[in-house]
């Protein structure tokens, strides 16, 4: 074990310490302790500003270790800071000018400082480099990924000639040594380019080490490369051309307008947006020539021919990887068919997901868009023990990950709904927002689910935002079935469910969530209520028994009825599942959709029962408004008759959707006093006062 200023880091024997920065200050101050005893040294490296550390040898050095129990224990809450966007590709580049200016020796494993203290009990990533081999290329992602992974990066000097058999070695050494330590723990390999061929090597080594593999853009395509035809030019260039092949290889390898996007608010006016942009690529263009000092000629030449092999090794031994695998591929990358051969991938590979980012250039770790993180908890790819855990490996919505949804995935939703939140206090008086809403769990929200649950937009936004709460919604089992994630490769919606706590439903996951004192989000009616017939606007389908107030009661949870109207004010329903049967080829569709679907009710009879389902067709209207009314909270603390009897249990569900009911009156009929439920004056309001738009008065 050793500890890097603030926190222990465990690293395998395998190189010698040296500290790199990574901050804007590029004056270099070091700061170095050796400390002797055991099977070899340790060296930790500091400077004045957030750096890198690398260690050698098993000694321990103890730094800090009431700031990593004080990391470890308080977790993280909604809304987190995670940092992304505060390094930029300038920041990439002055870290390895640095790291190449005295760089020597074997390849060796660094912990970046900024990574700061994990959760307890987080998995290790190691971090595999691409062809730059400086192993800083998850810059912009280091103190997301540090809060949820041991994080450890390889570096692979400038001047190094280690075949690849060699590198496959030395990762695999890492490997076994984290997995000896932490045998019931997962290890993530993320394998950047020339990274994921070589992860894949590692993968098939070890058949039996719970591995997890994040490949961004693998170099198994490399035959293909469309640069193939380049490669002997390269090889006969005078070397005093070689000063133009920086420029080349940024252009090939990266998108610089996205690379430059990184840290641009989304929120800004536009003339901001592109004023700060402008700012940004004049910064960046003149650290282009940079990559000369970090991939010189002699150090491209060998690359290509590295990359040659590693291609040509894994892709023998991709028969034998069981780990499971996620693929990233960019579909702009003029480097390598990426896309192409991430679709290759996962027809070979046992276990293999595979998400598509159009926009994106080769080094899409390197560009503005989502963090490494939140595609890896979309993807439900995090884990922190053998076993998948949706509800104890749950990591809260951060703030980036929040306003990205907000701003780029339902962009102008919230807006052009325009909701309006009221809740009852305990003395019975409805005010409007969500002070009557408890702040303390475990609370269970039962509520009536709108046309294709587009509700759960707006609760979301409410709760983040005014309460710092993020919901755990218990969704359709499909959702979370790989038939779904197949219709769409690129990150949908489907993802951001599962980033903003979306659990299967199943007495067993509300059991987990109560127990966790979580808020809870549950719809009796499910998805027979979200895809509803013609004329069943604002009408409850819920079973004919209780599902779930036994087991809040177990649990002591207050049970908050809401209802939510507005459905009819954005859409019509022209076809439902009725005329949508009758039509030819369609009417195979939807029974096929049907017949495949994940059945989990054990209703048997009402119309809850009814799982033959489909979407319907829409008409739109002119936007109206969403309007959300929360009951009286239920406490249930001490109400032990609700658990053993259960007609109380029922007299109590009869009591909870007759609530439900009449929030849903009461609210359509007070939007009829609501001066600016229309969407047009909504916005004739916002023009004329900077105020938010008010709504009737409760």
């Amino acid at each position: 074990m050793a500890s890097v200023t603030g926190f222990l880091v465990p690293v395998p024997p395998v190189g010698v310490g040296v500290g790199v920065g990574v901050g804007r200050r590029h004056r270099f101050g070091v700061a170095a302790q050796r400390l002797e005893g055991g099977s070899g040294s340790s060296t930790v490296v500091s400077s004045e500003y957030d750096s890198v550390a690398v260690v050698n040898g098993s000694s321990s050095v103890v730094v800090g270790v009431e700031e990593k129990k004080r990391g470890e224990e308080e977790g993280l809450t909604a809304l987190w800071d995670d940092g992304y966007g505060r390094r930029t590709v300038e920041d990439y580049f002055a870290a390895a000018k640095e790291m190449c200016l005295s760089d020597g020796g074997p390849p060796r494993w660094f912990t970046p400082l900024e990574c700061g203290p994990p959760l307890k009990d987080s998995p290790t990533l190691l971090f595999l480099p691409g062809m730059d081999g400086t192993g800083l290329g998850l810059t912009l992602h280091h103190q997301a990924l540090g809060k949820t992974f041991e994080v450890r990066c390889l570096h692979i000097p400038v001047r190094d000639q280690t075949p690849f058999e060699g590198l496959v070695k030395l990762v695999g050494e890492a490997v076994k040594l984290e997995y000896a330590l932490s045998p019931n723990k997962p290890i993530y390999l993320v394998g950047d380019s020339f990274g994921g061929c070589l992860a894949l090597a590692v993968a098939a080594h070890n058949p039996t080490v719970d591995l997890v593999l994040i490949l961004t853009n693998p170099a198994t395509s490399f035959g293909q490369s469309q640069l193939q035809p380049l490669f002997p030019i390269l090889e006969a260039l005078p070397d005093e051309l070689h000063v133009a092949i920086p420029f080349l290889l940024s252009f090939i390898m990266g998108d610089p307008v996205k690379m430059a996007s990184v840290n641009v608010g989304n929120r800004l006016p536009p003339a901001k947006q592109i004023e700060q942009l402008s700012y940004n690529l004049t910064a960046l263009l003149p650290c282009l020539p940079e990559l000369a000092s970090i991939i010189p000629r002699d150090t491209l030449l060998w690359k290509l021919k590295l990359l040659k092999s590693a291609a040509a090794y894994a892709n023998s031994r991709l028969h034998a990887v069981k780990a499971e695998v996620l693929v990233l591929a960019s579909g702009k990358d003029n480097m390598l068919p990426s896309v192409t051969e991430a679709q290759r991938l996962a027809g070979l590979l046992r276990n293999c997901k595979v998400r598509i980012f159009k926009d994106s250039g080769h080094t899409i770790l390197l560009e503005d868009g989502i963090g490494l993180l939140t595609i890896i908890k979309g993807t439900c790819m995090y884990r922190r023990s053998r076993r998948q855990d949706l509800v104890m490996d749950f990591i809260p919505p951060s703030m980036t990950e929040f306003r990205y949804a907000m701003d780029q995935v339902v962009g102008s939703f919230c807006s052009v709904t325009g909701s309006v939140f009221f809740s009852t206090l305990e003395d019975g008086k409805i005010v409007k927002g969500l002070s009557g809403v408890p702040d303390e769990g475990p609370v269970l929200y039962i509520g009536y689910h709108m046309l294709l649950g587009l509700e759960l937009i707006s609760l979301t936004d409410g709760f983040l935002s005014q309460k710092g709460i993020a919901l755990r919604g218990i969704a359709h089992p499909d959702l979370f079935m790989p038939k779904v994630e197949s219709m769409s490769s690129e990150f949908s919606m489907f993802d951001w469910v599962k980033i903003f706590g979306g659990v299967p439903v199943s007495a067993s996951n509300l059991f987990r969530l109560l127990s966790t004192k979580s808020h809870v989000l549950l719809y009796p009616g499910g998805a027979r209520e979200a895809l509803h017939y013609k004329g069943e606007e604002y009408k409850l389908i819920w079973p004919n028994h209780p599902e779930f107030v036994r087991m809040a009661a177990r649990f002591g949870a207050t049970i908050v009825p809401f209802g939510a109207v507005g459905e009819d004010d954005i859409a019509q329903i022209v076809l439902d599942y009725n005329d949508l049967i009758k039509i030819p080829i369609v009417n195979d569709r939807i029974r096929t959709m049907n017949r495949e679907s994940v059945k989990f009710r054990e209703e048997r009879s009402g119309e809850v029962a009814n799982q033959n389902l489909t979407f319907p067709v829409l008409a739109p209207k002119i936007p109206g408004r969403f309007y959300f009314l929360f009951g009286k909270p239920i406490r249930t603390q001490g109400m032990d008759e609700i658990v053993k009897d259960r007609e109380s249990a029922n007299q109590m569900y009869l009591q909870i959707k007759s609530e439900v009911e009449r929030n849903l009156n009461y609210l359509i009929k007070k939007r009829e006093e609501d001066p600016y439920r229309n969407f047009i004056d909504r916005k004739m309001y916002q023009i004329f006062y900077p105020d938010p738009t008010p709504s009737f008065k409760p």
